[in-house]
């Protein structure tokens, strides 16, 4: 007999907040809730480089 437990998923072992690992510049426009325009993208891509990939920390939960 199954039990819920059994039938939930694991959790992971480590959890990612987003500035660890390579995001595009589309992803951070995302992340803000527009739609990723030409001119959002530019502008996110402009805010990664002058800020660093952490950046995107800032409209993650």
């Amino acid at each position: 007999m199954d039990t819920e437990s059994d039938q939930q998923p694991g959790r992971p072992e480590k959890l990612y907040t987003g500035g660890e690992r390579p995001y595009d510049p589309e992803d951070l426009v995302m992340a803000t809730g527009a739609d990723p325009t030409p001119e959002r993208i530019q502008k996110a891509r402009q805010l990664i480089e002058k800020e660093g990939p952490q950046v995107i920390e800032r409209y993650l939960p």
